[in-house]
């Protein structure tokens, strides 16, 4: 009896093995995408950020979700990204969203505005602060679906071909920047060129553009901005931490399994999180190497900053007046960035502060 009761219970056990291994297979089916970046391969932290999605989100499915990445301009312009993704081109992009903020300006709080968010706030905003929720309802519209997949942390304020002292020494300067940014810069008499990042060496080089803002000196360096533009300014006054975002054909999304898509926002988390370690670790040395072969960093005057700021502000006036959906998210970030200021005041700040001010008495050695 003892074992007719076990032969019974393994032949049951098989059985249930045959149902389910089909069933497991049918869940977990084959799927290949294309994901197309903004950034040229060149640009490896943010380009890379593309590369680890697919990567991790391959290795949760037991390869059976592919993502294969193509650079800025393989398959589809670097300023493209947006299109390409949500008219079912291609299934994802890696991109900055601002480089759409020609189509709306809501596009560009996704990214980075003037005077607001840095990294840390940013992604809290997004999270905790209703941001991801504003901007899905927005991105829907345009048949998408975004994911926070890194940042480039505080930008610098650009690269220059003449020293810029006064707001006077902005007026009919041609220079690359993008999103709401390039608004602001035409407020004070600014000419803002929109550019894609692998075109923009070219333009400074040749003298079509006087000047550049791009991200941070990692990256700078790798463009080649010092060969042709003597003078680097800082703080990024335009943009306290860029988000960059995955973003994904809605029709595409609603097909995946639901682990499928558990993976990829896991694997974008992961990769949020790394490209601000890379950045972090990385610029110091990078703008060491910089100064060093000849790059003058300059700090812009309290006018100049003081000047931006105003327009910046106004131009947010402006912006709302005429967009009630912008109205809405700007306000939220704008309420958001006081709270959080008012602890991170005595916290971060507070701490950073007193360490800097105390590591000149330290020991080189410990």
């Amino acid at each position: 009896m003892h074992r007719r009761r076990i032969l019974k219970a393994g032949l049951t056990g098989l059985a249930a093995s045959a149902v389910a291994s089909p069933a497991i297979a049918q869940s977990s089916p084959n799927i290949s995408w294309r994901s197309v970046s903004g950034f040229p391969k060149s640009l490896d932290v943010l380009f890379g950020s593309a590369e680890t999605v697919a990567k991790y989100v391959g290795e949760a499915t037991d390869g059976k979700f592919k993502i294969q990445t193509f650079a800025a301009g393989e398959i589809i312009p670097g300023l493209q990204v947006v299109d390409s993704v949500s008219n079912g081109t291609v299934e994802m992009g890696s991109t900055a969203l601002f480089f759409s903020h020609g189509k709306d300006p809501v596009f560009s709080l996704a990214t980075s505005m003037p005077f607001l968010l840095n990294a840390r706030s940013m992604t809290a905003w997004l999270m905790e602060g209703g941001g991801d929720k504003m901007l899905g309802d927005f991105l829907a519209k345009f048949n998408l679906l975004r994911i926070s997949s890194g940042n480039n942390l505080m930008n610098m304020g650009g690269w220059f071909r003449k020293e810029i002292n006064t707001l006077a020494d902005l007026k009919g300067l041609k220079f690359r920047i993008g999103g709401f940014a390039g608004e602001v810069f035409a407020r004070v008499g600014g000419v803002p060129q929109v550019i894609a990042p692998g075109d923009i060496y070219p333009s400074l080089e040749r003298g079509t553009i006087d000047g550049v803002e791009f991200v941070c000196p990692y990256d700078d360096e790798k463009l080649g901005f010092n060969k042709v533009a003597k003078y680097y300014y800082f703080p990024g006054w335009h943009d306290g931490g860029a988000n960059i975002d995955v973003i994904i054909n809605n029709a595409s999304w609603a097909a995946l399994p639901k682990h499928y898509q558990a993976a990829l926002r896991t694997a974008c988390s992961y990769a949020h999180q790394e490209m601000i370690s890379r950045y972090d670790a990385r610029n110091t040395a990078a703008l060491r190497r910089l100064v060093g072969s000849g790059t003058e960093l300059r700090s812009f005057s309290p006018e100049i900053l003081a000047g931006l700021h105003k327009a910046a502000f106004e131009q947010y006036a402006e912006t709302a007046q005429k967009n009630a959906t912008f109205k809405t998210i700007m306000q939220s970030m704008v309420d958001f960035r006081r709270d959080f200021y008012q602890y991170y005041r005595i916290s971060d700040y507070a701490f950073d502060s007193m360490v800097m001010s105390l590591m000149g008495s330290e020991p080189k050695s410990i």
